[in-house]
């Protein structure tokens, strides 16, 4: 009798934790169903270097701001914005040539957080070419990803630099395998990101001298931008949705290693883990910059991208000055 009173009142229990189960979801549910959307739109897949953003279902940085994120994903800093203006998304993730661009078009548009403050730009030749000095690309073909491309806007700030311009050297479009080209003699040299080459060396390009971009104007590769009405009608949202942003990036930044392994649940080109260790270090040290360990990451350099849309006007790649501190925004973030 006390055997079947046990047995009794365990059932009892397993049903009082069940019924328990079953009223706390629709609390979940309302709790998921209070949290406000906000759209992010990438310029690329979801890929291991953004498992900052990948990571959300994981840490919930967004969501304890109370935010539902969704990230859009684009095929290029261009395709970020046009999905930005179309009212597809509310944050674009892109690149300071799409941004001015845009604007030289008359877009309204505030950079409102500094992606990566160090220029990840660089144009590689083998070792064996001798070609160590930008000075030294004259009359040589140089591989770009494609005409539209920061690797060709980059190329051409690198070319201003020497006092040389396209009309100086060779482009060659070699697409996203831009290292192919190089090895097979192809071009004398290829524009490539610092995770361009670091895929490229696991690959077995061999001995290469880099070039850096970052060495003749270090300016950001990537900015988080909106719409000049959003920043003025939606600045709390926007102010969580950043203090996330930063959250993510610290987590990223702090534990390389568990972003690693997360790569490979959650990026599609996540399945070599050591890999993904070695594209998030790049991209770690791409986060930060003088300023930012001063200030907080994210914060924007007027100072950078100011020489920066000097220089595109000066190349032609945009047709009017822009004044940098008219289109920025430095009060969402806290220092």
């Amino acid at each position: 009798m006390k055997h079947m009173r046990r047995a009794f009142m365990r059932r009892l229990a397993a049903l009082g934790a069940g019924a328990a189960l079953t009223l706390n979801m629709p609390a979940v549910r309302a709790r998921d169903a209070q949290l406000e959307k906000i759209t992010l739109a990438g310029w690329s897949k979801p890929i291991t270097e953004i498992i900052n953003l990948l990571a959300e279902p994981d840490k919930g940085f967004f969501r304890a701001q109370g935010l539902a994120l969704d990230y859009l994903p684009g095929a290029g800093g261009g395709d970020a914005l046009r999905n930005l203006l179309s009212g597809q998304a509310d944050v674009a993730f892109t690149d300071p040539g799409s941004f001015f661009a845009a604007l030289d078009k008359g877009a309204r548009l505030r950079a409102v957080y500094d992606i990566y403050p160090q220029n990840v730009f660089n144009v590689v030749t083998l070792a064996s070419s001798g070609i160590t000095a930008p000075s030294d690309l004259k009359g040589k073909r140089i591989g770009v990803y494609s005409l539209s491309s920061g690797t060709r806007q980059n190329l051409q700030i690198l070319l201003q630099q020497a006092g040389l311009s396209e009309d100086d050297v060779t482009v060659v479009v070699t697409g996203l395998l831009n290292f192919a080209p190089l090895i097979q003699g192809q071009v004398d040299a290829t524009a490539a990101t610092d995770t361009g080459l670091a895929l490229a060396r696991r690959r077995g390009v061999g001995e290469v001298h880099v070039i850096e971009v970052g060495k003749y104007l270090n300016y950001s590769s990537d900015l988080l931008v909106v719409r000049e009405a959003t920043y003025q009608q939606d600045k709390d949202r926007l102010r969580r949705f950043l203090a996330a942003y930063r959250r993510s990036v610290e987590w990223m930044i702090g534990e390389p290693g568990q972003a690693a392994s997360l790569a490979q649940r959650r990026a599609i080109d996540g399945q070599d883990a050591a890999l993904n260790r070695e594209i998030i270090d790049v991209r770690n040290r791409s986060s930060v910059s003088d300023l930012t360990r001063r200030r907080g990451l994210g914060t924007l350099d007027l100072a950078s991208l100011q020489q920066a849309a000097d220089a595109y006007l000066k190349l032609g790649l945009i047709s009017r000055g822009i004044a940098v501190r008219d289109v920025v925004a430095l009060d969402l973030l806290p220092e």
